[in-house]
């Protein structure tokens, strides 16, 4: 019962901060963000909750395959579930700085230092549990995606300073 209890906290976990961050910013999607310019390949938003709730799914998952490989707890633990602890920080901080905020800067910031954690954690992975790295890569990849999609936003909706003509 006990493996149980760890293995559903695990896979939920991520879940708690992408809900409370859709939760927190969702009167500011059908508004502020259908009015930005994006590019042809933007996902249509009905596919943003699907994919993050199949990558939430994984990554947290794969979470619990590296704690339970690394005996729970222990100081072998620290690195590993340390980057895993602190990407998942910098992905639940994106929906507030850019739907939030409306900070495209910041959102930008955020997810490149996101990127490097995510490979940081893939990698701290691999010799410890390489069906966890490899629940990972989706990730990984979707967010390569939003990356390039925030880079896009960002530079075709420039910031509007009080005062100043475009």
């Amino acid at each position: 019962a006990r493996m149980w209890t760890h293995t559903v906290g695990f896979t939920v976990l991520p879940h708690v901060g992408g809900f409370l961050g859709w939760f927190i910013n969702r009167k500011e999607i059908p508004g502020w963000y259908e009015k930005l310019k994006k590019p042809s390949w933007c996902p249509p938003r009905k596919l943003f909750p699907v994919a993050w709730t199949v990558l939430y799914t994984g990554m947290g998952y794969a979470s619990y395959l590296v704690w339970n490989d690394l005996g729970g707890w222990s100081s072998k633990a620290v690195v590993p579930l340390g980057l895993y602890g602190a990407q998942l920080v910098l992905n639940w901080a994106w929906p507030p700085l850019f739907f939030g905020a409306r900070n495209l800067k910041m959102a930008l910031i955020d997810i490149l230092f996101l990127d490097g954690l995510v490979i940081g954690t893939m990698c701290s992975w691999y010799r410890i549990n390489k069906i966890a790295t490899l629940l990972m890569v989706p990730y990984l990849g979707w967010l390569a995606m939003a990356t390039c999609l925030t880079i896009r936003i960002w530079k075709d909706n420039p910031e509007q300073k009080p005062g100043k003509s475009e």
